[in-house]
């Protein structure tokens, strides 16, 4: 597989005719009108993939859901993975079972799964600090399950055990690299990633990989740091304070190399 690198040179910002997105194609998406505008061709393909853990394998865990009073969750695919472990264990969630939610998104996806009460649904802006109050009143006497991947959940693992709070991670799916074996000798002018795990899935399936004239765009300072971690340069970056989203981000590099 090819890629292209750039400082902002005229060698860099040389005319970009395809671009693969490493995620899966949305229905709508701003990108549908950069194809247009910029006259390029936009592929999507996702580098992860989320593969469930089955109940025979979590068994060996020796985890008893029915045991903790409040589930914490970090992520929509938690949620999911959760409620299923759930049902290939054929245990019926209590309606009173109380639930952590790290974010708004978060919480609203959990509305597929169960009647919405506050009474029992705790929510934080953004992130596990936001629920800091509803740890302090209770974690003398609540036991918390923590649902995620075979990634873990660092950021709040370093939390709960800072806070000396008595919790259980448990995997219940695993993300892995997909196969992009038939992508081998495929060229795109720009890679476009959002997460350290696009980096990784990248040189898992490519360990050869060089960057050469390909440009790289990034989402995230991790994302970011993924890339300089393997040797390869950045060109297109978001956030930023001009460029808050990915889609404005490369918008405005192909005004640059395109018109």
């Amino acid at each position: 597989m090819s890629v292209t690198s750039q400082k902002i040179t005229k060698e860099a910002l040389k005319k970009v005719k395809s671009i693969l997105i490493s995620q899966p194609k949305p229905k709508r998406s701003p990108y549908y009108d950069i194809e247009t505008e910029f006259g390029v061709q936009i592929d999507w393909r996702p580098f992860i993939q989320v593969e469930p853990v089955s109940y025979k394998e979590f068994r060996k865990t020796k985890i008893k859901i029915e045991e903790y009073s409040i589930i914490i969750f970090t992520s929509k695919n938690s949620i999911k993975h959760f409620f299923r472990m759930c049902e290939e264990k054929r245990y019926k969630v209590p309606a009173d079972q109380k639930y952590y939610c790290t974010s708004e998104a978060v919480a609203n996806y959990l509305q597929k799964f169960i009647t919405y009460r506050k009474r029992k649904v705790f929510v934080g802006t953004k992130s596990i600090v936001d629920l800091a109050n509803y740890f302090n009143k209770h974690k003398e006497k609540e036991t918390y399950l923590l649902p995620c991947s075979n990634l873990g959940a660092k950021k709040v693992v370093d939390y709960l055990e800072q806070n000396e709070i008595n919790y259980k991670d448990a995997i219940m799916y695993n993300t892995v690299a997909c196969d992009l074996s038939d992508l081998d000798n495929v060229t795109y002018d720009v890679l476009v990633f959002f997460s350290p795990l696009g980096i990784e899935s990248l040189f898992e399936n490519f360990p050869d990989f060089e960057q050469n004239d390909t440009r790289i765009a990034v989402f995230g300072s991790s994302t970011e740091s993924a890339v300089a971690k393997n040797n390869l340069k950045v060109n297109i970056k978001a956030p930023a304070v001009e460029t808050p989203s990915m889609s404005i981000a490369l918008k405005k590099y192909l005004k640059q190399s395109n018109l």
